[in-house]
């Protein structure tokens, strides 16, 4: 008997999970709210690591075509001083494989390949316990029940309620993302400040990360600690007020490295928030969580490889149980919790010492361990 399974949200968690299923035969309902793939910006790029997402790439059956896509000079470094010296400047290998990038949106069509996604399905909320499974019910007053309802959608997971009362708290770090486009053409200086990877600057609590995704296009993300009103007085949908108080924040930094701010196009506001790192639940029959879902940590690159490594395993787990997938269920996530727990204080770390009061503590952490 096959079981009726669900997952809420077609982000890399879910489609992972979605497509190891539909490797091994399993019908799965990927219910997304967005209603088409296009629907809004996929944003950056990831970085898949060896162990952990292109792991789960090769459960799925896509680690080849993936190879063909990333870009493996992506993986370079460099990091300059606030004045412009360059401190660091790491260049993988030609057959380095460690961690190559991929455009999320590339990402996400890899995944999709077969699978029968349904837009436009908002989900309100998820009522386990019941007799016959887990009633799933939607934004437009229907609901549906499952057998078995994953939670792979995102920080503020609809699913979460129905197994922790838990919810994120503010990291203390913001940041703000603007794009440059054509940057190759249109700013060859900054394209050669960039590199054919990441360029990082690391100030006083704060820091300008720019990072190479494909076509010419680059993501500059400003961080720095605020409180979560820091911009009580400023228009958030002002573009050129955001540029000028970002402008301001960053004064005194050398000019080439304030170019990516000013010639940034779409700011936007992305505060970071976090679960408790060593988040848990008691196990609810019918529903289980993923990825940010289910442990919510600051974005250091971890965060989208556990959530594609921890959706191939429990859609494995599921495929080659006997009967009821509860027992696949419970036994994930005991083996998910501690890893995640422990990415999660790694990450947290992190992020006190990349956006510390210190820029020396970003620099000894690059150099601990980013490959010599």
């Amino acid at each position: 008997m096959r079981h009726r399974i669900a997952v809420v949200g077609g982000g890399p968690a879910g489609l992972t999970f979605a497509r190891v299923l539909h490797r091994h035969g399993y019908p799965v309902a990927v219910l997304e709210r967005d209603p088409a793939p296009d629907a809004r910006p996929p944003g950056g790029a990831l970085d898949l690591h060896e162990g952990l997402g292109q792991l789960a790439l090769d459960k799925a059956g896509l680690l080849t075509e993936f190879l063909e896509l990333s870009r493996g000079e992506g993986q370079a470094m460099r990091i300059l001083g606030t004045d412009g010296t360059v401190l660091r400047d790491w260049r993988p290998r030609p057959d380095d494989r460690a961690n190559p990038e991929i455009d999320r949106g590339q990402l996400r069509d890899l995944l999709l390949g077969p699978l029968d996604v349904q837009w436009g399905r908002s989900v309100t909320q998820v009522v386990p316990g019941t007799r016959d499974g887990a009633v799933v019910h939607f934004a437009d007053g229907r609901q549906e029940t499952f057998d078995l309802v994953v939670g792979a959608d995102g920080a503020w997971s609809r699913i979460r309620p129905a197994v922790s009362p838990v919810t994120p708290h503010y990291t203390g770090v913001t940041s703000v993302e603007t794009s440059l486009d054509d940057v190759d053409t249109r700013h060859p200086d900054l394209a050669r400040l960039i590199g054919d990877g990441s360029v990082a600057v690391y100030g006083v609590n704060r820091s300008l990360v720019a990072q190479r995704n494909s076509g010419g296009h680059v993501k500059v993300y400003a961080k720095f600690r605020a409180s979560l009103d820091w911009h009580a007085n400023l228009d958030l949908t002002d573009d050129e007020a955001v540029r000028s108080g970002l402008l301001a924040l960053f004064d005194g930094w050398a000019a080439p490295v304030l170019d990516l701010l000013r010639h940034g196009t779409a700011f936007v506001h992305r505060p970071f928030y976090a679960l408790p790192v060593s988040h848990t639940w008691t196990h609810v029959p019918g529903v289980t969580l993923l990825g940010d879902a289910a442990h919510l940590m600051p974005p250091l690159g971890a965060g989208a490889n556990l959530a594609m490594l921890e959706g191939a395993e429990l859609a494995e787990s599921i495929a080659s149980g006997p009967g009821d997938p509860a027992e696949a269920v419970r036994a994930f996530e005991e083996q998910m919790w501690p890893r995640a727990g422990k990415w999660a204080k790694i990450t947290t770390a992190g992020l006190e010492r990349l956006v510390s009061p210190d820029p020396a503590e970003a620099l000894a952490l690059f150099d601990q361990v980013q490959p010599s």
